[in-house]
């Protein structure tokens, strides 16, 4: 059985500039999920998707494959991770997982990923998801319509719960997709109806996008190893 693990790394982040290499506690965003599926000891090959010269370089300083620059077609704004999967899987053909790494989710840890690789083979499943708990819940969550008036995602959410009395809800955090290859290449999707949900702590699902999401995760960093 062999295991892929595919890190999308495009260069043009507009929200953080660099954002993929900039440095994080002492190394770049995007070594920590290199470092994270090296020291899992599950995963054979590491692969990183860019369109970014240095991105590459300093990629292949820590560890992982490039397999040459991303087309232009796929390193567009609109460009999604199934695309760029699927073009890796096109080139790559001989692995049996393939598990998809954002960079973004520098947080995520070895044990993580043997959590998420442990669970599809105890549940015998074919694909697999990274989720934290929501902090809140959808039954209070509602659209506004151009007069301004409320309306409830939910058909049923009309009505106030205590907290207490509402089940827990659980939101995808982005850290880890993992699909067997026929799966994948069958579904060309990241979830389907067989999917499970592997649950990770708040504190190890932030997902790095904004300016605030990078000052968030150097505190938990500093208070990790602080």
């Amino acid at each position: 059985m062999k295991v892929l693990a595919v890190i999308p790394a495009r260069g043009g982040s507009k929200g953080i500039p660099g954002k993929n290499i900039r440095m994080l506690a002492g190394k770049p965003l995007i070594a920590w999920t290199i470092r994270a599926a090296m020291d899992s000891g599950v995963v054979d090959q590491i692969v990183v998707s860019t369109d970014d010269k240095e991105i590459g370089e300093i990629a292949l300083a820590w560890g992982a494959e490039v397999p040459g620059l991303r087309p232009a077609a796929l390193a567009q704004d609109e460009t999604g991770s199934m695309d760029v999967v699927l073009h890796l899987a096109a080139q790559i053909d001989a692995f049996d997982w393939l598990l998809l790494l954002q960079p973004t989710s520098p947080l995520r840890s070895a044990d993580d990923i043997r959590g998420i690789m442990n669970l599809v083979f105890e549940r015998g499943a074919h694909s697999a998801v990274s989720l934290c708990e929501s902090s809140s819940s959808p039954v209070w969550m509602y659209n506004i319509d151009k007069y301004d008036r409320l309306r409830s995602v939910l058909p049923f959410g009309n009505h106030v719960h205590r907290r207490q009395e509402l089940s827990p809800a659980y939101q995808l955090n982005g850290a880890m997709y993992l699909m067997k290859r026929e799966w994948l290449l069958t579904n060309k999707n990241f979830i389907g109806s067989d999917t499970i949900g592997y649950l990770m702590p708040p504190e190890r699902s932030a997902d790095i996008d904004t300016p605030l999401d990078w000052e968030w995760v150097e505190f938990l960093l500093g208070k990790q190893h602080g």
